[in-house]
């Protein structure tokens, strides 16, 4: 097998990797775990097929099962924690309020906002490598967006009554 096709996708693996975890040490042990699966399991990959989306939904599915244990917080990174300088200030503010608003976010938004948001995956592509139907994918990037729009305007969390 020529492992090399996948090299290309690896820093693109470690981005998501780090905005699901929010963590560089798990998230470099969840691209190592991927890329070993991926190793592993590339005679499944079909040839022709998007080898990004079979990469990312290795990934997913490796996420999923390590989280089942826990859900993962997201530490301030030390970048983040440095005293800014001049201009950085306001934008390293606005960046950690919004990696804490995404850690917010219900597994189930944060992973659609991030893989279009972030990795700009078609919905089509998110629907494949979530395993989910293309409409739910939209349903949860709206709700998610909107979810992390009241979260940076401070507005309180709005709760639905179920009625039984």
């Amino acid at each position: 097998m020529d492992y090399a096709i996948i090299e290309p996708h690896i820093p693109r693996l470690r981005r998501y990797a780090r905005a699901l975890t929010g963590d560089r040490t798990r998230a470099d042990d969840l691209v190592q775990d991927t890329l070993e699966r991926a190793m592993r399991k590339l005679a499944l990959w079909r040839r022709g097929s998007d080898l990004r989306a079979w990469l990312f939904t290795l990934m997913h599915n490796v996420y999923i099962n390590q989280r089942r244990a826990e859900r993962p917080t997201l530490p301030w990174d030390d970048a983040l924690c440095d005293t800014p300088q001049g201009d950085r200030q306001e934008g390293l503010l606005i960046a950690r309020d919004l990696l804490a608003a995404i850690d917010g976010l219900p597994s189930e938004f944060r992973e659609v906002v991030l893989l279009v948001g972030l990795e700009e995956f078609s919905y089509a592509e998110t629907a494949r490598v979530l395993g989910i139907p293309q409409g739910t994918v939209m349903s949860r990037l709206a709700r998610g967006r909107e979810r992390l729009r009241r979260l940076l305007d401070g507005e309180p969390e709005r709760r639905i009554r179920r009625v039984k």
